[in-house]
């Protein structure tokens, strides 16, 4: 009866617990287009083309207008003039209502226009990353990537809580831009 208690707790652990970034720090980020919005305005994201200016911020979050996602946007877009100071390009990717991303991209208490989030359906990009939650299938996790103009992921960060994406991935890019001034 334990080893039937023991396996039915890993299996709902299993369900419930983010799925782990498996693209490690020092792998190469899969380039990728995909259609957004910033400010409420269509756009297609390039990941190549974002990198030719300076690192590159990729955050997965599950779904626009949700609790976490929502506290996550606003703090990405509390600190878009820090990530800018250093060089870097802050993108949001979701698979989840992408029906309300436009709004979701202009409103004040989310993105408030300062950086562009993208339509992922299906999660094919975040499967490219490993970042699909096991539960409920086809929903991205909230995982964070800086990755360096070179493509190399510097930093991988995989957490279901949303208040420490901004602070992770800053510290990133600051040790990164201290590693590679001007």
């Amino acid at each position: 009866m334990i080893r039937k208690l023991a396996a039915l707790s890993a299996a709902l652990t299993l369900m419930v617990s983010p799925a782990l970034a498996a693209l490690s720090v020092g792998s190469i980020a899969p380039d990728f287009t995909a259609p957004g919005y910033q400010g409420g305005k269509p756009l297609t994201f390039d990941l190549a083309s974002a990198r030719k200016s300076g690192p590159v911020v990729l955050y997965f979050f599950p779904a626009a207008h949700t609790s976490g996602c929502n506290l996550e946007a606003h703090l990405f877009a509390d600190a878009i003039d820090q990530f800018h100071a250093l060089g870097a390009t802050v993108i949001g990717i979701t698979s989840g209502n992408l029906d309300q991303l436009a709004a979701f991209s202009r409103e004040t208490e989310h993105c408030s226009g300062k950086f562009p989030v993208a339509a992922d359906p299906h999660a094919a990009i975040a499967k490219l990353y490993h970042s699909v939650l096991p539960f409920p299938p086809g929903i991205s996790d909230r995982t964070s990537y800086v990755i360096a103009p070179g493509g190399k992921i510097i930093l991988a960060y995989s957490n279901l809580g949303a208040d420490h994406h901004v602070e992770q991935t800053l510290a990133a890019v600051k040790a990164w831009r201290a590693a590679h001034p001007g």
